[in-house]
C-alpha cells in the first residue's frame, strides 16, 4: 500500500480574527471566525497542495464543531477521523493583531472537546497509508488527549510513518513554563520531524546556539530538524546535510498560522521527492534546499491575507 496520506492529531478551534491591528482587545469591535488548530492549519496546506490529509480530534457537537468539519472537508481534509461529544464545547481563540501581524490569544478551552478524546478512539487501520503523523504540544496536558497522542505515534511508528513534531508553545495554555517544557521533553524523542523557531529555541533545548541545540537533538534520536527564523528565513539539519532558505520579502497582514503553513508545505515537499521514513537519514542537500525554498514561497503568501488555511495558497499559485 502507498504511503502517501498526512495525519495529524490535536486540536481544531475556531480562529476570531479583530477587523483590525495594532490594538488591544477592549478596542477591536468585531471578530471574523476562521478555522484553525496548529494541526488542521499542517493538513489544511497539505490538502490544499493537493495531497491527502485527515485530521484526528474531537469536536463538541455544537455549531462551531460542525463549521469546523465543514470547512476542513472543503479544504479537502479528510473528517473521517473525527468524533464528537456532548461534554465540552468546541476550542475557541480570540486573537490580537499587532501592526507587524503578530498575535497574542485569549483561549476558550477548559476544557473543551479535543481535550477529551482518549486512546481508545484511535484506530490502527488508520496509519496503514499515512506517510507522515504531526502533532504540536497544546494537546499535551494532563488530560485524555496526551494518551490519544501516545497512541497514535505508537501505531504510526508501528507503520513506518514519519512522525513531526511542532512544539508551537502556547505558554498561557499551561500551568507552568515547567510543565510545558516537560511535556515538550517527554515527546521529544518520539519524533523523527521536528521544527523549531527562533523564539523557542532556548527553552527547549537549553542554548541559543543553534548548532550545540541540533546536535543535542540528534543525541534524542531526531533525524531532521527544521529551524525557521521568521523574515529572516529556515535552516534544515540532518546528520549528514543542512542548507538555509531566505524568506521572501514581503509585507505581513496576518501571521495566524504561518508556522502550521511552512510546515505543512515541507511535508508535502518531502513527500513529493520521495522521503520516507526508511531513507529520512539518506536526505540530501538540495531535496532540503529544495523543501525550504517551497515552505518559505508559501508562507509569503499566506501572510499576505487574513487567517489561516483560507489564506493558503493551492498549487496552481505556487
Amino acid at each position: 500500500m502507498e504511503k502517501e496520506k498526512l495525519l495529524a492529531i490535536g486540536e481544531a478551534l475556531i480562529d476570531f480574527i479583530p477587523d483590525k491591528a495594532g490594538c488591544d482587545f477592549d478596542d477591536v469591535s468585531a471578530f471574523l471566525p476562521c478555522v484553525g488548530g496548529a494541526p488542521a492549519n499542517v493538513c489544511g496546506a497539505f490538502a490544499k497542495l493537493g495531497g491527502r490529509a485527515g485530521m484526528i480530534t474531537q469536536l463538541g457537537d455544537d455549531p462551531f464543531g460542525h463549521k469546523i468539519a465543514r470547512e476542513l472537508e472543503g479544504h479537502g481534509i479528510d473528517i473521517s477521523y473525527i468524533s464528537y461529544t456532548d461534554k465540552a464545547n468546541t476550542a475557541l481563540a480570540f486573537v490580537s493583531l499587532g501592526t507587524d501581524g503578530s498575535r497574542t490569544f485569549s483561549f476558550y478551552r477548559k476544557p473543551s472537546a479535543d481535550m477529551l478524546m482518549e486512546a481508545q478512539q484511535i484506530d490502527k487501520a488508520w496509519f496503514e497509508d499515512a506517510f507522515a503523523l504531526h502533532f504540536c504540544s497544546v494537546s499535551l496536558g494532563n488530560f485524555p488527549m496526551k494518551g490519544a497522542h501516545r497512541k497514535a505515534i505508537e501505531y504510526a511508528k508501528a507503520s513506518g510513518t514519519i512522525i513531526s513534531f511542532d512544539p508551537n508553545l502556547r505558554f498561557q495554555l499551561w500551568e507552568s513554563p515547567v510543565s510545558l517544557k516537560a511535556a515538550v521533553a517527554d515527546f521529544l524523542p518520539m519524533a523523527d520531524i521536528v521544527k523549531i523557531s527562533d523564539e523557542e529555541l532556548e527553552f527547549i533545548t537549553g542554548t541559543n546556539d543553534i548548532k550545540s541545540a541540533v546536535l543535542g537533538l540528534f543525541e534524542q534520536g531526531i533525524r531532521l530538524v527544521i529551524y525557521t527564523c521568521g523574515s529572516k528565513g529556515a535552516y534544515a539539519f540532518t546528520k549528514k546535510a543542512s542548507t538555509f532558505s531566505e524568506a521572501g520579502k514581503v509585507t505581513a497582514i496576518d501571521t495566524t498560522g504561518a508556522g502550521d503553513g511552512f510546515t505543512g508545505a515541507f511535508l508535502w515537499k518531502l513527500h513529493k521527492n520521495e522521503i520516507t521514513r526508511q531513507n529520512l537519514n539518506e536526505v540530501t542537500e538540495d531535496v532540503l534546499k529544495d523543501c525550504l525554498d517551497f515552505s518559505n514561497k508559501f508562507c509569503a503568501i499566506s501572510v499576505q491575507k487574513h487567517g489561516a488555511i483560507c489564506s493558503y495558497p493551492k498549487i496552481e499559485e505556487m
